[in-house]
Formats: C-alpha cells, sequence, structure tokens
C-alpha cells in the first residue's frame, strides 16, 4: 500500500511539473505574439504608405498640368460640327448630338474620367475657339495640313475623305469641266475652294497660271471659278436651290445630307481631307489625345464607330 503511494505521489509530481511547463510555454507565446503584432501593424502602414506615394507619382507623371486642369474642372470642352450626319450632328427635338466625331469626344472624356460639353463650330470658328481657351480640342472634319500643324496640333488622322461638288441636276453639270465660269459656294475658312482650283488644274481644265498655294484667297479668284463664301453649309445648299451659286463644294461626308432627289455629285472626287483631332499647340493634352487615337486605330475601335455610323 506504501509502494502504491510513493509511485502514485511521484506520478502526480510529474503531472504537475508538465503542467507548469505548459502553462509557461502557452504564456511565452502570447507574449511573443503580443509584442510582434506592433511590429506587423507598422509593416503593413509602411507597405500602405509606400503604395499611396507610388500611385501618386505615377498620376503625376501621367497627367501635365493642363490635362490636369480639365480633370479638375471635370468637364471636357469640344467643338464639334452639329448638321454633318455621321460626324457630328444635333437632333433639332431632343438635343442630343451624334456621330463618329461625338463618339470619340465621350470616349476621350470616359478616360478622363470627366464629363464632356459640345460645342457647335464651323470651319470659321473652331480654331478661334480653341485659340482663346474655350474649347479644349476639335472634334469637325478638320482637315490636316501643313499649314495648319504649324499653329496647331494634330492627332493621328482617324478618318480620310475627299472633296467633290454637288450641283442641281437641272445645271447639267456633270464634272469639272462644266464648273468652268460658275461660281461655286465653300465654307469660310475651309481648304475646298483651293482644292478645287488645284484639281481643275490638274485635270487640264483651266491654266492657272497666277495660281500659288501659299496666298491662294477664294474671295479673289476669279480665273476660270469663282467663289462665294458661306458661314455655315446649310446656308450654302440653300443658296445653291436659289441659284445664287451653281454649285457646293467640299468634302463628300459633308455633302451626303444635302445630296437629295434632283441633285447629283460630280464625276470627280480629288484632294484626300485626312481628319485629325486639333489641340493647343505643345500642349501634354496633344500627346494624350494621339495616344488614344492610335490606340483606338490599332484595336479595330475607330473602325468599328466607322462601321456604325455608316461612314464606309
Amino acid at each position: 500500500m506504501k509502494k502504491w503511494s510513493k509511485w502514485a505521489a511521484l506520478g502526480l509530481s510529474l503531472a504537475m511539473t508538465m503542467m507548469l511547463f505548459t502553462g509557461c510555454g502557452s504564456a511565452a507565446v502570447e507574449e511573443a505574439a503580443v509584442e510582434t503584432q506592433p511590429a506587423a501593424e507598422e509593416t503593413d502602414a509602411a507597405a500602405e504608405s509606400t503604395a499611396a506615394e507610388s500611385e501618386a507619382a505615377a498620376t503625376d507623371e501621367e497627367f501635365s498640368e493642363d490635362v490636369q486642369a480639365i480633370i479638375d474642372r471635370g468637364v471636357l470642352r469640344v467643338g464639334v460640327k452639329n448638321a454633318v450626319v455621321g460626324f457630328g450632328f444635333q437632333d433639332t427635338i431632343s438635343g442630343e448630338y451624334s456621330g463618329l466625331e461625338i463618339e470619340l469626344a465621350e470616349k476621350i472624356a470616359e478616360y478622363l474620367g470627366v464629363d464632356v460639353e459640345f460645342t457647335a463650330v464651323t470651319a470659321a470658328t473652331r480654331t478661334e475657339l480653341l485659340d482663346s481657351g474655350d474649347i479644349d480640342c476639335v472634334l469637325a472634319t478638320f482637315t490636316i495640313t501643313d499649314e495648319r500643324k504649324e499653329s496647331w496640333d494634330f492627332s493621328t488622322p482617324y478618318f480620310t475623305d475627299h472633296v467633290t461638288v454637288l450641283v442641281e441636276d437641272a445645271s447639267g453639270i456633270t464634272n469639272l469641266e462644266g464648273l468652268v465660269g460658275k461660281k461655286v459656294g465653300v465654307s469660310s475658312g475651309s481648304t475646298s475652294a483651293k482644292s478645287l482650283v488645284e484639281a481643275m488644274i490638274g485635270a487640264g481644265v483651266i491654266a492657272g497660271d497666277d495660281f500659288n498655294a501659299e496666298t491662294f484667297d477664294p474671295a479673289l479668284w476669279t480665273e476660270g471659278v469663282s467663289f462665294q463664301q458661306y458661314d455655315d453649309y446649310p446656308t450654302i445648299s440653300t443658296a445653291l436651290s436659289a441659284g445664287e451659286v451653281d454649285a457646293f463644294c467640299v468634302d463628300k461626308s459633308i455633302l451626303a445630307i444635302y445630296h437629295t432627289d434632283g441633285r447629283s455629285y460630280i464625276e470627280e472626287e480629288f484632294a484626300p481631307q485626312e481628319y485629325g483631332v486639333a489641340t493647343t499647340k505643345g500642349s501634354g493634352f496633344s500627346t494624350v489625345v494621339d495616344g488614344l487615337i492610335q490606340g483606338w486605330l490599332a484595336d479595330g475601335t475607330i473602325d468599328g464607330l466607322i462601321a456604325e455610323n455608316g461612314l464606309e
């Protein structure tokens, strides 16, 4: 009996010792966890701070001051046409805009994370509004020329059109030769008159001895053909119907809406017109816009928009 009690006591002592060590070990682990927790929190905070700094740096690097100004304003202001079906057209009832250039403007605004505001422009007013800062860019069937590139930046072309002439069928005019001695309606500030004279000279219809592309002025040209300038396309169309002019010359895509019954295009198309987004020369926004246009050309986005708007 005493022998059993001796061994029982020994077993009890060993059990108590193990419990003591187990308890000490557990406490040590808990204490270590408590001690290391602040270090882990500090590491997470440091990581978040670094990420925030990196994000800020990326933002600063991505956007120039003029682009950031648009973002801060919350609105991209774009000059567009309002009477060119397929490019920039405003519904007279709803006031809604539609067309290839409208959708491109909306996509640029979406990229910047801002709203878009449209201002109707003409060939005569679009650069004035851009220069004055009333608009940020022009998407208005604006043809890229070397002369214009001296004053404004242009994106990579997003569409190529050609110039032609619209006439009343009753006039009997069917080609460039038929325009000799006629008065042609053109838009103020456009290159259409110069393109037509160059085409007539190239076709041998007129001599063009006094023609100079750099100094050409539609208001002064009278050799073989003369011109009447108007502020907008609807007015030229009305003038054609009224007999004030014998023909209406501009890009074919613009003429499409005025190609009604009793009117026809002449046989020739000439002077390829490449349309680009016009922005302030040397601006950071120019770089952003051109990068977007190039990307949308490469991935087929612009081709899809051209098809959707019936411009193929």
